[in-house]
């Protein structure tokens, strides 16, 4: 789906929910430590809105540099995708703002910067697999120093993440989300979603979902939770056909891997500091 642009919105078979660049260089290292804000203190968390050339996305997760200690906010390559179309789902041909454009974050005094982007990292080696072209919606943006005090990793209303998933989430197991588009005009009580898996498909690389509420334009990047409060995922795009209203949720954990076979780097997922709870229930409704 593609993200939320100060303009209309079209729709085919698949929208992109809103790719981009190899600026991440360096080798694995020592594990930095980062102190990061409390809970109540925070202004910078997964589910905050981040903006680039005027298209509105939801961050996911928090992740930093094994090596330096530099903290990065995840969301989807396509939220700095420069065609303007919500079609554009191909990461190997859809036109992609550099690295070092700057992104705007909610909560913080300064912009962030665009560190990495699988969509500009696949043109740039030439990737031909369809499948990896077609899911491989992952970026970074490196939090400025002075805002890292900012941040804290915790999933808003959910906790967690407890950990990187390495398998997706089962056919028929609950999942969750946290979106935090514009479109729902502030209704924050609609911005965490609780939904079920309908399986994973194209090699892995992708986890098709029903959410209640479904992930909509401006909640592109958002993260997605498997029952045990793993991240296992990054919204990428809403089916309006076979599964119409289903979203599908790029793989995280073969998204890092990629970034890493490709960057040299040792980016982690910070995990949250907020104990998961998959039993609270948006607007009291259950599955």
């Amino acid at each position: 789906m593609r993200s939320f642009r100060r303009r209309p919105v079209t729709a085919l078979a698949t929208l992109a929910l809103a790719a981009t660049g190899l600026a991440l260089t360096g080798a694995p290292g020592a594990q930095a430590q980062t102190t990061w804000a409390s809970p109540a203190d925070a202004t910078i968390t997964p589910g905050v809105q981040m903006f680039t050339e005027g298209a509105q996305c939801t961050a996911n997760f928090i992740f930093e540099d094994a090596a330096t200690g530099s903290a990065f906010i995840g969301y989807a390559a396509h939220c700095a995708g420069a065609g303007g179309d919500a079609t554009d789902t191909d990461g190997c041909v859809a036109p992609s703002l550099a690295p070092g454009h700057p992104v705007e974050i909610a909560g913080a005094d300064h912009p962030g910067e665009l560190a990495y982007s699988s969509w500009h990292t696949m043109q740039a080696i030439g990737e031909q697999d369809p499948v990896t072209c077609l899911y491989n919606d992952f970026a970074l943006v490196e939090i400025h120093p002075d805002d890292v005090a900012k941040v804290n990793p915790s999933v808003p209303h959910w906790g967690g993440p407890t950990s990187l998933g390495t398998d997706g989430p089962a056919a028929g197991t609950t999942v969750h989300s946290y979106g935090n588009s514009s479109l729902r005009f502030g209704i924050t009580q609609l911005s965490p979603k609780t939904g079920l898996s309908l399986g994973t498909a194209g090699s892995g690389w992708t986890h098709q979902t029903y959410t209640l509420t479904p992930g909509i334009p401006g909640d592109s990047g958002s993260g997605l939770l498997d029952a045990d409060g793993r991240a296992v995922g990054v919204l990428s795009t809403l089916a309006l056909a076979p599964l119409a209203g289903s979203n599908n949720y790029s793989d995280l954990g073969s998204a890092l891997d990629y970034l890493r076979a490709h960057t040299g780097r040792d980016i982690a997922l910070v995990e949250g500091d907020v104990d998961f709870d998959g039993a609270q229930l948006p607007l009291g409704l259950g599955l």
